[in-house]
């Protein structure tokens, strides 16, 4: 009657080896470290990269603990802090001499010290939170009048052009802030405007008034256009930062929106508020321009001559000048994709642009005009361009095209991440910085241990004192629930936080609820006069039905809270959620499991450890 199977404690055995097995990294804790990541696109960190690092902490003498190359960052972990600040300094000045220009990040962070074995199986540490890891907070202030100013002149571009091909003559058109003042000489040119804004740009309410012998129409973005306009400045800025702060490997950033015009960006474990400016405000854009061919030019890019009246000089990433023309042909607000590939002729790696169609129409007429001619693309960050690729023009190119040249795999997927990440779309003011440092955070986690600790010290000693052996049996089902809860977080590698240590508390007094059922569902059986087999068999099944219905009736709050909630309300919700599953596991199969290997082999058994069983029909009371 109350005998598991071996296939049921096989899974129990199992399930306690994976849950021991990812539980274990959290216990080796974090070690300061330094990590030093790439702060332009074209500059690649590499097994060389791995050697100067190496060899600048040599010649400080100072002694790594480890030092690996990890994906696109080099990571040197040491023993304390100030090692750790003596190595930053020694590494930014081995890499970076003159202070200035700095092809590189070398910013302060935490690793884990779990060792290669556990690392090797995927087995890492729970991420933790600002409030517990420490680490940088932000809140920018996005410029939203500056986003409409940007899409006045935008629009004021497009009418532009859109008049010239409807052969609308002016008299001119500026840009007065976000107003776009446009003038004719007669009311039939005004009328035809008037009807082509109406038609091509819905985003734009015009009033037209005499203006001397001329007349005036004045255009500006309509209110709910505005409020559109600076939603998406928000979200672009926002997925900007994501993919910036993602590609320098920040583990588990929080970018969130906050208000209208507000986003909060959290950096756990990053301590440097200097560099974490510095990856704030990472942001490329590209630009096509014509390469100047004249002899002038071509003079320049020998330095035996100056560079022409409306050109510039930049170089490629083999030291190579390239003198292009001032005039932008197309920028990145016009990409609306980038993707990495190969050549179908030669198999070489090359990013696909697509463009919008504004851009493709320039691209078509461009391309037409210039074949045979150089078309440079350069990628500009921090306000330095550089010429990634300059090919010649062999066609008419429409709003699909290739950027192919002397790269790598890695440095086509880099440049298209790069490319998709684009700019911001408003600039964007650091109105509150704040850093949580270390110590603070190891005082959190040391606060949030205990009480979860004395909680479930506590709960152990009152149902031991109270069911006896069943209560002890309760007890090792709340560790196991315990350890697995902490296991399940460590492999989705979820942010615990300090709201999320409160759920982890909470989470042990509802698994004993469970236990509880249970233990009183037998002294029930057992006052009914049922036998001590059949009154365990009895209380395990009938308290089954109560144990769901309560349990799905709490996650459903817990689903609730993890849907609507944000920031530590959403942390609480996903510990609470992972727990009540855990312990439906843990307080059912995993107890009644310890009860039949303790109980089930015994035929003839006539008592259980269960405490006192008061038994109200009969002249006294049995102690079992």
């Amino acid at each position: 009657m109350n005998r598991y199977p071996a296939w049921k404690y096989a899974i129990i055995v199992l399930a306690l080896l994976i849950a021991a097995l990812y539980t274990l990294p959290n216990f080796f804790g974090e070690a300061p470290a330094v990590q030093v990541s790439s702060s332009r696109a074209t500059t690649k960190i590499d097994l060389t990269t791995l050697a100067r690092v190496e060899q600048a902490l040599k010649d400080a003498g100072i002694m790594a603990d480890a030092i690996a190359l990890d994906g696109t960052s080099v990571k040197a972990r040491f023993g304390n802090t100030d090692t750790q600040l003596k190595a930053k300094d020694a590494i930014q000045k081995a890499l970076s001499p003159d202070g200035t220009d700095s092809a590189y990040v070398v910013a302060l962070n935490l690793l884990s010290r779990s060792p290669s074995w556990l690392t090797a199986l995927h087995a890492s540490p729970m991420y933790l939170g600002l409030d517990l890891r420490g680490g940088v907070h932000f809140m920018l202030q996005v410029d939203m009048q500056a986003a409409l100013t940007k899409r006045a002149e935008s629009l004021a571009g497009d009418l532009r052009s859109s008049l010239r091909e409807k052969n609308i003559r002016h008299s001119g058109i500026s840009r007065n802030g976000q107003a776009i003042d446009i003038k004719f000489r007669d009311t039939e040119t005004l009328t035809a405007a008037k009807g082509l804004m109406q038609d091509q740009f819905p985003d734009l309410q015009s009033v037209d008034a005499p203006d001397g012998t001329e007349y005036k129409m004045t255009a500006t973005i309509k209110p709910e256009a505005a409020r559109r306009i600076q939603d998406q400045a928000l979200k672009q800025n926002m997925v900007t930062l994501h993919n910036r702060i993602n590609e320098l490997g920040v583990a588990e950033p929080v970018i969130q929106q906050q208000g209208i015009d507000r986003i909060v960006v959290q950096l756990p474990g990053v301590q440097d508020t200097a560099k974490a400016k510095d990856i704030l405000g990472r942001t490329a854009t590209m630009e096509m321009r014509l390469v100047e061919d004249s002899a002038e030019a071509r003079a320049a890019e020998n330095n035996t001559g100056p560079v022409p009246f409306g050109a510039e000089r930049f170089f490629e990433r083999n030291g190579q000048a390239v003198i292009v023309k001032k005039q932008v042909i197309l920028t990145g607000e016009n990409l609306t994709d980038a993707q990495p590939g190969f050549d179908s002729q030669n198999q070489q790696p090359k990013v696909d642009l697509t463009v919008d169609a504004k851009g493709g129409r320039i691209m078509r007429d461009v391309s037409r005009e210039n074949i045979k001619k150089r078309m440079a693309i350069l990628l500009f960050e921090k306000g330095k361009g550089e010429v990634l690729t300059a090919p010649v023009i062999q066609s008419e190119l429409g709003n699909r095209f290739q950027i192919s040249g002397s790269m790598s795999v890695s440095e086509a997927n880099d440049l298209a991440l790069l490319l998709r990440a684009g700019s911001l779309a408003a600039p964007m003011d650091i109105i509150e910085e704040r850093t949580i440092g270390p110590t603070l955070g190891a005082d959190n986690i040391a606060k949030g241990f205990q009480s979860v600790a004395w909680g479930f010290v506590v709960i152990v000693a009152f149902m031991v004192s109270y069911y006896m052996l069943f209560g002890l049996f309760s007890g090792l089902a709340l560790a196991v629930n315990l350890l697995l809860l902490v296991a399940v977080l460590s492999m989705l590698q979820a942010t615990l936080t300090l709201p999320g240590m409160a759920a982890m508390a909470l989470a042990l007094g509802m698994a004993i609820d469970s236990n509880v059922l249970i233990n009183e569902r037998i002294r029930e059986e057992l006052r009914n006069g049922a036998s001590a087999q059949a009154a365990i068999h009895s209380g395990y099944e009938r308290a089954w039905a109560t144990i769901l219905d309560s349990n799905i009736s709490t996650l459903v709050v817990g689903l609730a809270l993890l849907a609507f909630g944000s920031g530590p309300v959403r942390g609480f919700a996903v510990v609470h959620c992972i727990g009540i599953l855990t312990s439906m596991f843990s307080a059912v199969f995993f107890s009644r499991g310890l009860v039949n290997l303790w109980y089930g082999r015994q035929k003839k058994l006539k008592t259980v450890s269960i405490g006192t069983v008061w038994r109200p029909a009969s002249s006294g009371t049995v102690s079992k």
